[in-house]
């Protein structure tokens, strides 16, 4: 096809997210202080994102902090507040029975005495109670519920473990004679370790809530871009500083020289160049100038101009990105799935493995045997909380997203970011992707007994009804010559064709050449002249009048500076390019050969698109499609990943796995880089909450006893069981600074 007049691919500078917002659901963030926190809000768990209630909250299944689904609303820090204070009391209260056990310990010290003193129990007893009963209130709470709802979780473990430890001390203290081993008038206890534990937790869930904090950032950031004011020019030409909530569509705003434009519009006077790289990810500011589309949140580093408010409120790029980012971040890749089996099962078996190992120890340790079999029932429990498994994937995602949005790549869901890094062929559309999708016209050539000058100014008459890149360009050459644009009657498109009319009189077709043939117009004397331009790259329309050929026009449409270079690397990521065009095979041919591109698709109609992407999944690959037209809509939906190019249309993002704000090839580079980057954290991270679990599980159990003396001591076991779970989001916040 070398002409599509469909009404689809259009040119814009400014792109536009696919996901649909409600304006009153998302005021400006500023409306509310910062640390506001709106109870109406829906909140639901990194997790489990089924989980969702009004306001902040525990989730129902592992107990985690919910947090806010929109992610421009506060999120409430009221849990990290309680956390930290329960953690700090609990420190000073517990910092005495650690410094105890280690005085104890010291080689000398009559250890046997001192801790099986009256006294000294008591003073355990007093230091201990208030951290348990008052520090580990929480967990102790959430572990009931576990148990009430069958659905057992990190905190199972926790109130189990702390709860054994404490009550066996308690009772020993009260009924000594009925649990001391021969020759103590004490047994053994616990206060220190069930105090320690519940100090190491509490300080575990402070360094994850805060480090969880940090994996919204890039929301933030991007939320904080949108200033809290605009200056508002009333018709009388008189400007008022007014808050961003009160700009209305239609307003003309002035933007001053290094401020923040406010909302998305067009430019009316003025010119300046504008830093767009916290939402496309290029650093090269962009000279915008009349007519000239520009985004809120995006800064002026020279001039000033005076711009029409399109969009305001939810319905700007910016809050449309946040709302993007927000829903990817609380989605589940597929790999989670795995996962979630595993977790499923998880805690009845360390419960079994910690009954199993309170047993042996019963029944085949050494004297005491109580106080081993209770020290590796409790280091198991304590040990193999599955924390750190849960939060490996949802901590990756939610990151690896927000990075992509800082860089221009928006990822709809977990299941696009995951696939995005196996695709092994890219099938690419040419205009508007490889494309500027904005040709220029070149030739204008008439046939005998029609002037150069009629045939444009008829083919420009019909091509005004149409938004395709080649009509701009025809309708511009035109106006470049004062031409005079008759009335269109009858006017029809012919999708992958061209288009129809009737000017007074004369009944016009325009398009390619299976249009003119069904017209059974010859195009015999204007056959060769049209290859010729197409070899150098050019889109040829034909214009019949009356059933005879009156001329061609070509247009050339100007490849993007970082379409050969994007390629070039693509190809090195081991993926296969296919450019899919309905333009003619030989027009298609010579651009490929520009951008280094061997496989071609040309010819191809818009209902045809879709067949293509599944003759090549049926070939075995995993295909992604790139496009910006509604007519790449049923390929881009039908792909296993779609990526529109976000200076095209919405139903194109909507039918999208991914978009490129920027709408360039190298952002195709960058969400492979992305996806790829985001799956090897999660896989590390996964390998961490494991390990630590694979390896600590028989030590704390006491399989190694016989061979090599080991056991694992509750609070070292606690302390490990904290630093798998900060281990997991420290590494997930790496993918921050990954370069893309």
């Amino acid at each position: 096809m070398e002409h599509h007049h469909d009404h689809t691919k259009h040119s814009c500078c400014s792109p536009k997210p696919a996901e649909s917002h409600d304006h009153k659901a998302c005021e400006h963030h500023h409306a509310k202080p910062a640390h506001a926190v709106d109870k109406e809000a829906i909140y639901t768990c990194p997790m489990h994102p089924q989980i969702r209630q009004k306001g902040p909250g525990s989730c129902p299944i592992c107990g985690m902090t919910l947090e806010p689904e929109n992610a421009a609303q506060a999120a409430d820090d009221g849990e990290l507040r309680d956390m930290t204070r329960r953690f700090w009391i609990s420190a000073v209260l517990s910092a005495p029975l650690a410094l105890a056990v280690m005085v104890l310990h010291w080689p000398g010290f009559p250890y046997a005495w001192l801790s099986h003193n009256t006294g000294y129990m008591w003073v355990q007893l007093a230091l201990a109670t208030p951290v348990v009963a008052w520090g580990g209130w929480p967990f102790f709470v959430k572990g009931v519920q576990s148990f009430k709802t069958l659905r057992f979780n990190m905190f199972t473990l926790i109130a189990l473990g702390v709860g054994v430890a404490y009550g066996y001390s308690l009772f020993a203290s009260f009924f000594p004679q009925m649990v001391a081993t021969s020759g103590m008038e004490m047994p053994d206890l616990y206060y220190e370790a069930a105090a320690v534990i519940i100090t190491l937790v509490l300080l575990g869930q402070v360094l994850e809530l805060k480090a969880r904090n940090q994996t919204g950032a890039a929301v933030r950031e991007l939320l904080e871009l949108a200033p809290d004011i605009a200056y508002l020019i009333h018709p009388d030409g008189r400007e008022e500083e007014v808050p961003l909530s009160q700009v209305q569509v239609g307003d003309l705003l002035r933007v001053r020289p290094g401020g923040r434009v406010p909302v998305d519009g067009i430019v009316q006077e003025g010119s300046a160049s504008v830093d767009q790289s916290m939402m496309t990810g290029e650093p090269v500011p962009v000279e915008c100038k009349a007519g000239d589309k520009v985004v809120g949140g995006t800064i002026l580093t020279g001039g000033s101009f005076i711009m029409r408010a399109e969009k305001v409120g939810g319905e700007t790029l910016l809050s449309r990105i946040v709302e993007l980012v927000g829903k990817a971040q609380r989605s589940r890749a597929p790999i989670q799935k795995l996962v979630d089996t595993v977790s499923a099962w998880f805690v009845p078996l360390v419960l079994a493995v910690a009954l199993l190992s309170a047993s042996a120890w019963w029944y085949f340790g050494p004297e005491p045997h109580l106080t081993y079999a209770l020290l590796a029932a409790v280091a198991v429990l304590i040990i193999a909380c599955p924390c750190a498994l849960g939060l490996a994937t949802p901590m990756s995602i939610m990151v690896g997203t927000g990075r992509g949005a800082k860089s221009g790549v928006l990822i709809r869901d977990a299941e696009a970011l995951e696939v995005l890094g196996k695709v092994d062929t890219l099938l690419i559309d040419k205009t508007g992707t490889l494309t500027l999708g904005k040709p220029v016209l070149g030739d204008v050539v008439a046939q005998k007994g029609f002037t150069e000058e009629e045939v444009l100014t008829l083919a420009a008459a019909l091509e005004q009804n149409s938004e395709h890149p080649m009509s701009a360009a025809v309708v511009a050459g035109a106006q470049a010559k004062g031409l005079k644009l008759p009335a269109v009657m009858d006017f029809k498109s012919d999708s992958g064709k061209g288009i129809r009319g009737t000017v007074g009189k004369k009944r016009l077709v325009l398009g390619n050449a299976m249009l003119l043939a069904e017209e059974k117009i010859d195009l015999g004397p204007l056959t060769k002249h049209a290859e010729t331009l197409r070899a150098e790259g050019s889109t040829v329309v034909f214009l019949g009048v009356d059933g005879k050929l009156a001329g061609l026009l070509a247009a050339a449409d100007p490849i993007k500076e970082d379409a050969a270079s994007a390629i070039e690397q693509l190809k090195a990521l081991g993926v296969n390019v296919v450019m899919v065009t309905g333009d003619n095979r030989t027009t298609a041919q010579a651009v490929a050969g520009k951008l280094g591109i061997s496989q071609v698709e040309a010819d191809i109609l818009p209902d045809q698109k879709n067949a293509i992407v599944q003759k090549y999944q049926q070939q075995g690959h995993t295909v992604a499609m790139s496009g910006d037209g509604v007519n790449d809509a049923p390929a881009l939906a039908q792909a296993h990943v779609g990526i529109a190019m976000g200076t095209g249309t919405d139903i194109a993002m909507e039918s999208s796995g991914v978009t490129l704000v920027k709408g360039d090839v190298a952002g195709i580079v960058r969400a492979i880089h992305l996806s790829r980057a985001t799956m090897a954290n999660i896989r590390q991270n996964l390998f961490l909450a494991f390990i630590y679990n694979g390896l600590s599980v028989p030590v704390a159990a006491g399989v190694f006893y016989p061979l090599f003396g080991w056991t694992l001591s509750p609070i070292i076991a606690s302390a490990a069981m904290a630093l798998s779970s900060v281990s997991v989001i420290g590494n997930a916040i790496r993918l921050k600074s990954v370069k893309l």
